[in-house]
C-alpha cells in the first residue's frame, strides 16, 4: 500500500512540475517567435545568441549536451543523477534558438526538462536504480504528452524509445498516467495545441494501399535522410571547429547569411504555419528538403531544441508535395507523411500511429498504422537518438543488407 501511494505521489509530481514546466515553455515560445516575426532583423543576432549557447553549455556538467541521448544513456545504464541543471539550460537555449532564428522543434527541450525534473524524485524518494529507470521513463512520458497534447502516444513513445531495454509492467502503467497528469496539467493552464483536421478519408482497396506503399517508402527515406544529415552536420562542426562554443556561432552566421539571400523565414523555428497549410495547400518539392538542410545545420551547429515538430514539417510538406501525383486527399497524405517521418526517425511506429489517430481521428487509423510501419523500416538503422537501443525485426533487416555491402543505410 505504501509503495502503491509513493509512486501515484511521485507521478503527482512529475505530470504537475513538468505539464507547469510545458506550459511555460509554450507560452515563452510562441511570445519569442512572435518577437522575430515582428522583428526579423533580429535574425542578424542568431550568431551571438549561438555563442551564449555555446558558452552556457561549455561552463557546466559535459552529460548535459548530450540531451535525450543522456536520459536514454541513463536508462540503459543507471550511474549518475541527471542533473537538474539540464531543465533550465534547456529551456533558455531554445528560446535564444527560436528568437534569433534557428531551425529547431520542441519535444527534446520538454523531454529533457522532464527528465531532469523526474530525477529529482531518486534524492527525495532515495530510489535504486531500477526504479530511477521508472523515473526516465515518467520524465520522458509527461514532457511529449504535455507539450504537444497527445497523452496515449505520450506514454507510449517513453516506453517504445527504450522499448528493447528491459521494461517492469509497473513502469507501463505509470507512464500513462503522469502523461495524463502532465497533459491535463497544460490543459489546466489553458494551453492551446495544434489543431489538424483530414475530413476527408477514403475507402482502403488496392489501388490506395499502393499509393500509401509508395507515399510511406518515400517518408522512410526522408526520415533516413534527415537522421543522417542531423548526424553529419554535428561530425563536421566537431572536427574543423575544435573549441565548442564558436560553432554555434560560425554555424549562426552562416544561417543569418542564407536566410537573408533565399529571401524566406519560412523554413526556420517550428514552422507549424507551413504544416498547418500542408493540410490545404499544394507545397514545393523542395520544401521539406530545406527544413531538413536548415534542421540538420542548425541542430548539428550546437543550437538546442527538438527534432519532431521539424519532422512533422518535412513528412507535412512531403506528403502534400506529394498531392500533385498521388490520387488521394492532399490533407491525407499530410496527415500520413506528418507521422510516418516522425516514426522513421524515432523508431516508434506504434507511438506515432496513436499519435496520428489522437491529432487526426480514428477513421485516418489504417491509413496512418500502414504509414507508420512501412516508414518505419525504410528509415535506416540510426535514428536522431544515437544512444537508442535497435534489436528486432528491423536491426536482423539492416544487419543482412550491412553483410551485403550497403553500409550507407
Amino acid at each position: 500500500m505504501l509503495i502503491t501511494i509513493k509512486w501515484l505521489l511521485i507521478c503527482c509530481l512529475i505530470g504537475i512540475f513538468s505539464g507547469s514546466a510545458s506550459a511555460l515553455f509554450l507560452v515563452s515560445l510562441e511570445f519569442v517567435t512572435q518577437v522575430r516575426i515582428q522583428n526579423t532583423w533580429i535574425i542578424w543576432l542568431l550568431p551571438f545568441g549561438g555563442l551564449f549557447i555555446g558558452y552556457l553549455y561549455f561552463i557546466s556538467d559535459s552529460k548535459i549536451a548530450k540531451g535525450n541521448n543522456l536520459l536514454l544513456e541513463e536508462y540503459n545504464k543507471p550511474e549518475k543523477k541527471i542533473p537538474f541543471l539540464m531543465a533550465p539550460l534547456v529551456l533558455l537555449s531554445t528560446l535564444i534558438t527560436h528568437l534569433f532564428g534557428g531551425s529547431a522543434g520542441r519535444e527534446g527541450t520538454a523531454v529533457q526538462m522532464g527528465g531532469a525534473i523526474a530525477d529529482v524524485c531518486s534524492s527525495i524518494f532515495r530510489l535504486n536504480h531500477s526504479e530511477r529507470r521508472t523515473l526516465i521513463i515518467l520524465g520522458i512520458s509527461a514532457g511529449f504528452a504535455s507539450v504537444f497534447g497527445t497523452p496515449l502516444a505520450g506514454a507510449l513513445f517513453a516506453l517504445e524509445i527504450i522499448f528493447f531495454s528491459r521494461i517492469n509492467f509497473r513502469s507501463i502503467v505509470l507512464s500513462f498516467l503522469v502523461a495524463y497528469i502532465a497533459y491535463f496539467t497544460v490543459e489546466f493552464w489553458e494551453i492551446q495545441h495544434t489543431h489538424y483536421s483530414i475530413p476527408e478519408i477514403p475507402e482502403m482497396n488496392f489501388t490506395a494501399l499502393f499509393w500509401v506503399l509508395i507515399v510511406s517508402i518515400l517518408s522512410g527515406l526522408a526520415a533516413l535522410l534527415f537522421s543522417r544529415s542531423t548526424h553529419l552536420w554535428g561530425k563536421l562542426f566537431s572536427k574543423t571547429i575544435k573549441h565548442p562554443p564558436l560553432r554555434p556561432f560560425i554555424g549562426g552566421i552562416i544561417l543569418a547569411i542564407t536566410i537573408y539571400f533565399i529571401g524566406t523565414t519560412k523554413y526556420i523555428g517550428l514552422g507549424v504555419p507551413m504544416i498547418v497549410d500542408a493540410f490545404s495547400i499544394q507545397n514545393a518539392p523542395y520544401d521539406f528538403l530545406l527544413k531538413i538542410l536548415f534542421t540538420g545545420f542548425t541542430l548539428g551547429a550546437g543550437f538546442k531544441g527538438g527534432e519532431v515538430t521539424p519532422l512533422f514539417f518535412v513528412g507535412a510538406t512531403l506528403g502534400s508535395a506529394l498531392s500533385v501525383v498521388v490520387p488521394l486527399p492532399i490533407a491525407l497524405l499530410a496527415g500520413m507523411g506528418f507521422v510516418a517521418v516522425f516514426s522513421g526517425a524515432t523508431h516508434t511506429p506504434i507511438a506515432c500511429t496513436v499519435m496520428g489517430m489522437e491529432l487526426f481521428g480514428m477513421e485516418s487509423g489504417v491509413y496512418i498504422g500502414i504509414a507508420c510501419i512501412i516508414a518505419y523500416f525504410f528509415s535506416g538503422s540510426i535514428g536522431i537518438y544515437k544512444s537508442q537501443i535497435v534489436k528486432g525485426p528491423k536491426s536482423i533487416l539492416y544487419q543482412s543488407i550491412r553483410k551485403k555491402g550497403l553500409k550507407y543505410l
